[in-house]
């Protein structure tokens, strides 16, 4: 066994394939970042996986590597779009009409990890080609439990006593925030007889707000490199982008901040 061989190179390396012809020099940049991306969105789900085994299984400290993991992912996955800044409007346009319809905006894998995170809209299912396997996994995760539905478990482990509303929540819904969440919440991260549940919430925070960077981030390089022109794929692009900008992953942990 080869190094080349134990990663496939030779077939990984091959998938670049630009479109323009003569070729821009700038699509293979454009290409290799977005193949990257649905890279770390493959590992990013598999990591909220087992975040959600960790939390329904009340595994604390197998909880809090997964979400500093989840973190340091995220992280990187934001200092990419500093590559993608370098593409000038007019190098951009070099190749745009070479994606045809193609779009960011049809990423299964991003709109899988927006509904494993809760943030759940079923009329975007209407953009995927159903009978593909793509669109099998985000009807999967759409109707199973979200990483909060996971948290709401292990907060019961911990000692919370949740509302029934709470925990016989219909999963195919959106994350909401909860009072009550937010005062076991409050509980918990005060608790002197558990101090490591501080850890963990603060990573969970640190990787929220890593996944709210990474939302504005991707609407400004966006408005940036296209202004206001509608995406390839016919969405409305950095407006459609910002209806999701700023809605954080976990609503209670940022909300019990001005009662600390």
């Amino acid at each position: 066994m080869t190094y080349a061989e134990y990663l496939h190179l030779d077939q990984l390396l091959a998938l670049q394939q630009p479109r323009s012809e003569p070729v821009e020099h700038d699509e293979l940049l454009f290409i290799v970042v977005h193949q990257a991306y649905e890279l770390w969105f493959k590992l990013l789900l598999h990591e909220l996986d087992k975040a959600k085994r960790d939390l329904e299984g009340d595994h604390l400290f197998p909880a809090i590597a997964t979400f500093k993991r989840l973190r340091t992912i995220m992280k990187v996955a934001v200092e990419q779009v500093d590559v993608v800044e370098t593409l000038t409007p007019v190098s951009f346009g070099s190749f745009r009409a070479r994606l045809d319809t193609a779009s960011g905006f049809q990423s299964a894998q991003f709109r899988e990890m927006e509904f494993a995170l809760g943030y759940k809209r079923a009329e975007l299912l209407k953009y995927q080609q159903p009978n593909t396997s793509a669109y099998d996994a985000l009807v999967k995760r759409l109707n199973e439990p979200s990483v909060v539905d996971s948290l709401y478990k292990f907060l019961v482990c911990r000692g919370a006593v949740l509302p029934a509303d709470v925990l016989a929540r219909d999963p195919a819904l959106g994350t909401a925030a909860h009072p009550v969440v937010e005062d076991e919440l409050l509980k918990l991260y005060t608790s002197q007889e558990q101090p490591a549940l501080q850890i963990l919430f603060e990573l969970m925070t640190d990787f929220d707000e890593g996944f709210q960077e990474w939302r504005y981030r991707h609407i400004q390089l966006v408005a940036r490199t296209i202004g206001k022109k509608h995406g390839t794929g016919g969405s409305l692009g950095a407006e459609f982008l910002k209806k999701s900008l700023f809605l954080p992953v976990f609503p209670d942990l940022w909300a019990i901040r001005a009662r600390l």
